[in-house]
């Protein structure tokens, strides 16, 4: 059973939310935060899988409440709620250790299923989300400033893994990018993960790009 804390500053959005995902035989809503402050002590005491996470709100935002909980080792995975559009902080969200994102307003079958993937470590990034992060990043620091010494202990294979989870391609993807099998590419996803000391592929990301591994504007072909 999936162990859900919901986290919005608009209670009806929490009720919807909680009759989608209560629906599901295996998932569970055991509770709900108005704020990011009640989050961190609701994720303390209920200790959820996931975090599903509104980006914006009064006092203690979205990606701050995300810096605290990971601060403090909470072994939750955060699905951050954002408003695309108007949502310019998603490269700050990864930064802070956001597992995935989600789009307000996307159908009930795509949140139910970005829960479960969230919960398994699995949680995919569109295309669209990387390139707002890769606008984002370009008005940062130059690639290769922040290069994480564990890079040099990744086996070629690894690294070429690594270039297209930041491209935000599938494990499916990747598979038939390189010709392996998705077991096999779990595996390497999972080795590298261990290797950098990253929580998720999520995070996998953040370090291709400041790490110049991949540049911006860069992309992979999807079979």
């Amino acid at each position: 059973m999936i162990r859900v804390l919901i986290v919005d500053d608009q209670e009806l959005v929490r009720a919807g939310f909680r009759m989608i995902l209560e629906v599901q035989d295996d998932l569970n809503v055991v509770g709900e935060a108005g704020d990011g402050a009640e989050a961190i002590e609701a994720a303390r005491s209920l200790d959820p899988d996931v975090v599903l996470m509104d980006v914006r709100m009064p006092e203690t935002d979205g990606i701050e409440a995300t810096r605290r909980l990971v601060a403090a080792g909470s072994r939750a995975r955060v699905l951050m709620l954002t408003t695309f559009d108007a949502d310019e902080h998603v490269y700050d969200a990864m930064k802070a250790g956001a597992s995935g994102f989600l789009l307000k307003n996307a159908p009930p079958a795509q949140l139910v299923a970005a829960v479960r993937a969230t919960a398994a470590g699995e949680a995919q990034l569109a295309p669209e989300i990387v390139q707002r992060m890769v606008e984002e990043f370009i008005r940062r620091p130059q690639p290769g400033t922040t290069r994480p010494a564990a890079l040099d202990d990744l086996t070629e294979r690894e690294l070429h893994v690594l270039k297209l989870l930041a491209k935000a391609l599938s494990n499916a993807e990747i598979a038939a990018e390189l010709f392996l099998s998705e077991a096999t590419v779990r595996t390497h996803v999972s080795r590298l993960l261990s290797k950098l000391g990253l929580r998720d592929r999520t995070q996998a990301v953040v370090v291709a790009y400041e790490s110049g591994l991949v540049q911006p504007g860069e992309t992979a072909s999807r079979s």
